[in-house]
């Protein structure tokens, strides 16, 4: 498949001895790079009760990376709606569009990015339910369509921007996959969270999908976890950061970043490399040419055109290197000019 998209999923990862504001500098810093090297579009996601994600509020930290770029597309990956009022959604991103039209993405999961304590307190009435999410997203198409009323009269969303912006919904498990059918939205397929996630999610979403005012045709796209070295040993030192990190997080660990020296010289247990076989599916890692082999079997095999990759190294050097290995594989800033 030739002209594979490329876009960056960002998640302020606070590093060993770093602190919150050097980790949401990065975010910005690369952002600017994404769009330097032709990447098409900048998601960042949102996380709670984490010392080692810096990322809680995308709708805030979207302004700054916007104003920051002129091209590429700035979204969430995702807003949890869950965690939200669906009238505050749409007026944010309203807010969104209006200061940079036709440049925003609302990505949206059902998942609450955090333990269930924390996402009572973000939001206390939410009951976790598939139908209380099915009425947001009803709900939130009413307030972007200026459709939305009681009784007593039209409640609008506001500003009233010109344009909205396009609405994807994320999937890890594919259970998602007929409600962004059913809503005429974008899929964007998690594989970076589930590794076993298989391209019949996506077969699912086109076989279900019915037309909206934002997509006439199913559009899908795909992230996982992309890590790319100058050298087939520099690349698994980096992969072994992020296996690291991925262990840590099933031991239901989220903090703080791990000290590189500590994970270099790291050993593995038998049942953590069994976790390892089991989670390399959410990863591709190697030299350019074996990433770039990798990325695009998988766009052939899941048949889209656009792939989020998602990056954690210890350096912010060796993650600024791996996107531009990445860029030059697919020759990214010639397919953006």
């Amino acid at each position: 498949m030739e002209n594979i998209k490329i876009g960056v999923l960002d998640q302020s990862v606070v590093r060993h001895e770093n602190n919150v504001r050097e980790a949401i500098l990065e975010t910005i810093e690369t952002a600017k790079l994404a769009e330097q090297l032709g990447y098409s579009r900048f998601w960042i996601s949102e996380h709670h009760n984490s010392t080692f994600i810096a990322g809680s509020t995308p709708e805030v930290l979207m302004v700054k990376l916007a104003d920051e770029t002129s091209r590429i597309r700035i979204g969430s990956g995702g807003i949890m709606l869950p965690n939200h009022s669906a009238l505050k959604v749409a007026e944010n991103f309203r807010m969104l569009e209006t200061l940079f039209p036709g440049r925003i993405d609302l990505g949206m999961g059902r998942a609450p990015g955090t333990d269930r304590i924390t996402s009572t307190l973000l939001n206390p009435s939410n009951d976790f339910s598939e139908s209380s999410y099915l009425r947001q997203l009803e709900h939130l198409q009413h307030f972007f369509g200026d459709t939305a009323g009681t009784e007593r009269g039209f409640i609008y969303a506001t500003p009233q921007s010109v344009t909205t912006p396009m609405q994807w919904i994320l999937s890890s498990s594919g259970g998602s996959s007929k409600i962004a059918a059913r809503f005429g939205m974008g899929l964007a397929v998690a594989k970076f969270i589930n590794g076993f996630v298989g391209p019949d999610v996506v077969e699912t979403y086109r076989k279900n999908f019915k037309p909206s005012a934002q997509f006439e045709t199913p559009v899908a796209i795909l992230s996982i976890f992309v890590i790319c070295g100058e050298t087939e040993e520099q690349a698994l030192a980096m992969r072994k950061m992020q296996d690291y990190i991925l262990i840590e997080f099933e031991k239901g660990k989220s903090g703080p970043f791990p000290n590189p020296e500590v994970v270099k010289n790291y050993r593995f247990t038998a049942g953590e490399l069994e976790r390892l076989k089991y989670n390399s599916g959410r990863i591709i890692s190697g030299t350019q040419d074996f990433v770039k082999e990798q990325l695009t079997k998988l766009a052939s095999d899941f048949e889209v055109d656009e792939i989020v990759i998602s990056t954690m190294t210890d350096s912010f050097e060796s993650r600024k290197r791996s996107f531009e290995l990445v860029s030059e594989a697919f020759n990214l800033t010639n397919l953006a000019a």
